[in-house]
């Protein structure tokens, strides 16, 4: 049994509701599995913990700044850690941008980031209109315009390949 952190940054949930199916995995793996925000890790112990995942979503074409400086002053921890990152961005719903290699936004962290972790994993998100204020509707459905994505406000498309964060989650957890 080990024992397995995983941290999401998350702006609209999908980062958080992808960490809490793998949780649900390395579980049944049977690991006891810490899951927290990024603000909550903050005051945890990281040399407590076996395995280490982080689940980051991209906004606006960036992932959070303060992902950055957490990954940062723990890198030593992280690389001495089994360990384990995922970006979740609405660009990797194109089969020619959904993986590590060809993600424009897990390449840049990878480029950005002090830490290169172990496994590396891209899944698409959500866009939610109805949840979103009037600002970030209106500059979403610009991208969504551009990009050739939904533009229909009223509706929620989740482009979550849940069957390839199973077989991530899986693979951590075999780790």
């Amino acid at each position: 049994m080990s024992n397995t952190l995983i941290i999401y940054s998350t702006v609209d949930g999908q980062t958080k509701a992808i960490c809490e199916l793998m949780q649900g995995i390395s579980e049944s793996a049977g690991d006891s599995v810490t899951l927290t925000s990024l603000e909550g890790a903050q005051g945890l112990n990281l040399s407590y913990f076996d395995k280490i995942m982080i689940g980051a979503s991209i906004r606006y074409g960036k992932h959070r700044p303060e992902l950055y400086q957490y990954i940062n002053r723990h890198q030593a921890v992280l690389n001495a850690k089994k360990n384990a990152f995922f970006t979740v961005n609405v660009v990797a719903r194109k089969p020619e941008k959904n993986t590590p290699e060809t993600n424009p936004y897990m390449k840049k962290f990878l480029s950005l980031s002090l830490w290169q972790p172990q496994q590396l994993g891209v899944f698409a998100g959500k866009i939610d209109y109805p949840k979103y204020r009037f600002l970030d509707k209106t500059m979403i459905r610009f991208i969504m315009w551009m990009t050739k994505g939904p533009t229909d406000t009223s509706g929620t498309y989740d482009f979550t390949d849940w069957q390839r964060v199973e077989e991530f989650a899986k693979a951590f957890a075999g780790r």
